[in-house]
């Protein structure tokens, strides 16, 4: 049985998944802004794929008898000077939410909550794939600085992105 502790610091990460959303969506804003539809479809990618993690949380709490109980959210930033600090914020959300599930993982393992730990493993390796293609994006971002050509055609292969579920999910 979950305790109350890890039953409402899941269900605070579930609302901090639908919050991670709103913040892509936001930094999808700022691209479209700027006339960058590619990096645009990149993050409203990203807040699609961020609603499934949160709904797969909503759907645990509930496999579990777990209430799920949803929050406001805090206004996400919407002013950027560039592309690069765009990605740098959005590594540093990433960075966050990996803190998060970890802290969520903690919790699970003190109280050997064997279920939710196996739950939890699956965010774990997410994150690590998160964390490494913004950082991987970063490093190109950084090496074409003022290439325009090698920037565009970053803006034209994240026009192609697009997320498809994990299969059995």
């Amino acid at each position: 049985m979950i305790n109350e502790q890890l039953s409402e610091a899941l269900n605070e990460q579930m609302n901090f998944e639908f919050y991670s959303a709103h913040v892509y969506l936001a930094l999808a804003g700022y691209c479209s802004g700027e006339s960058l539809d590619g990096f645009a479809n990149f993050f409203i990618v990203q807040a699609e794929e961020e609603r499934f993690h949160a709904m797969k949380i909503y759907k645990y709490l509930n496999d579990r008898g777990i209430r799920v109980k949803l929050a406001g959210m805090d206004t996400p930033n919407n002013e950027f000077n560039s592309i690069l600090e765009v990605f740098e914020d959005a590594f540093e959300h990433e960075k966050m939410v990996t803190g998060r599930i970890y802290h969520l993982s903690d919790l699970a393992l003190n109280d050997r909550e064997h279920a939710t730990m196996q739950f939890l493993k699956w965010f774990i390796d997410e994150q690590v794939e998160e964390e490494a293609m913004f950082d991987t994006i970063i490093n190109k971002l950084k090496r074409i600085d003022k290439d325009s050509n090698a920037f565009f055609m970053l803006d034209a292969e994240f026009a192609g992105r697009s997320f498809t579920p994990p299969a059995g999910e």
